[in-house]
């Protein structure tokens, strides 16, 4: 019974935090604040899928949330990229042979 109350409590910490999270993105002031913002958020839902995998005694939330989890991560290095480059198709190996907008070789 115990246990129930314990995970109660973390569902519900994680459920503010992801919520504080969610104010964090609608305010920020800048792109990379939004960014972290999105990043926490998505680590939070994996870890919030992880623990209702456990409340309900399943283990395949787990899979689930390692799936999320590296969706949020390829999800993060695109918005990174396409905002730093203004385009997905540059190639990795081009990416820091090419000048930025403004500077010099």
């Amino acid at each position: 019974m115990t246990e129930y109350w314990f995970y109660l409590a973390a569902s519900l910490g994680l459920l503010l935090s992801m919520a504080l999270m969610l104010a964090r993105l609608l305010s920020g002031p800048t792109l990379y604040d939004r960014t972290l913002a999105v990043n926490s958020f998505g680590t939070k839902t994996v870890l919030f899928l992880c623990m209702f995998g456990f409340v309900i005694d399943r283990s395949d939330g787990v899979d689930i949330a390692l799936l999320y989890a590296l969706i949020n991560f390829v999800a993060t290095i695109a918005i990174l990229k396409f905002f730093r480059y203004r385009a997905l198709d540059i190639a990795l190996a081009r990416m820091g042979t090419e000048p930025l907008n403004g500077e010099r070789q």
